[in-house]
């Protein structure tokens, strides 16, 4: 058993050795590059299980993920010769693992201060070009795809692809800042007078016709109404005339007592008038034929 354990052991450590030297595995999420001596000799290996010759082969692995970059806040020039303070991210990923070992070693902390200068030269060039406006409430979504092309172009042979930067947050400088806000409400009270007045000048075509509505409403109803109170007044004569032709006499005592109905109306019970005045002869005679028949609203003076 002793010389068993003797070679077993050295064998098992050996292919232990040999395992750990000799394989690699690549993730999902990785690429490997292949090196001899220095020297790139393979890339593009699918994800699993490969082999490597110990002491000729050295494997890198290189995260092929979207990583972020977050920048310190940043000072620009707008074209109004305005600072702004703008803080910003970035999304980058590598695209060529072997452009990416070639131009930074492999290591994430060079490529990411590379990047970062670059972007930030394209938005200074951005933002140079424009107002404060057009940077704070602006086309935002072509402000940053100018600045995403413009950053590829430049980093196109350093094996690494900008996906996306974003501005965070934006600030004035404390010196510009009252200046720019109370430019920003003059900018607004004019808008708000405009918009005032053309309501006011609203508000009075409104207004006036509505009243030149009311003055045609209200002689229309006026003329309505004295075209109805007219055809009254005739129908009333009308329906006189035809009572009075069908009994002459009681129309007359109709109208007499009326008349005295008038003349009694104030109080009064004494009144001066001649003995044969025709005011009073229903009083005399229940026919009042015993007085000339006259107009029996003749005039009547109360007593004083």
């Amino acid at each position: 058993m002793n010389w068993v354990t003797r070679l077993l052991l050295p064998i098992i450590v050996v292919i232990v050795f040999l395992y750990a030297t000799a394989t690699f595995q690549v993730a999902e999420y990785q690429e490997g590059v292949k090196f001899r001596l220095g020297e790139i000799v393979e890339t593009d290996f699918e994800p699993g299980l490969h082999f490597k010759l110990p002491f000729v082969n050295s494997v890198r692995l290189f995260d092929m993920r979207i990583l972020s970059l977050s920048t310190p806040p940043e000072r620009f020039l707008t074209s109004e010769k305005k600072n702004l303070i703008i803080d910003y991210y970035i999304k980058w990923r590598i695209i060529n693992p072997s452009d990416f070992y070639r131009a930074t070693r492999g290591r994430e902390s060079v490529a990411e201060s590379r990047l970062n200068q670059i972007v930030k030269d394209s938005m200074k060039s951005q933002i140079s070009s424009r107002t404060i406006a057009e940077v704070v409430s602006g086309d935002r979504d072509l402000f940053m795809r100018n600045v995403i092309d413009t950053t590829n172009e430049d980093i196109a042979g350093l094996g690494l692809e900008i996906t996306d930067v974003r501005i965070m947050r934006i600030e004035l400088p404390q010196e510009v800042r009252q200046s720019v806000y109370s430019r920003m409400e003059k900018e607004r009270s004019t808008v708000a007078k405009a918009i005032r007045s053309r309501g006011e000048e609203q508000a009075k075509r409104i207004t006036s016709d509505a009243d030149r509505q009311r003055v045609v409403i209200v002689s229309e109803a006026e003329r309505e109404a004295d075209e109805i109170r007219g055809d009254g007044d005739a129908e009333a004569a009308r329906v006189y005339a035809e009572s009075y032709s069908q009994d002459e006499e009681f129309f007359a005592f109709y109208r007499s007592i009326q008349a005295y109905g008038k003349a009694f109306a104030n109080g009064g019970d004494t009144f001066v008038l001649s003995p044969d005045s025709p005011f009073f002869r229903y009083f005399r005679s229940p026919n009042g034929t015993a007085a000339a028949q006259s107009d029996v609203s003749g005039s009547a003076l109360p007593a004083r």
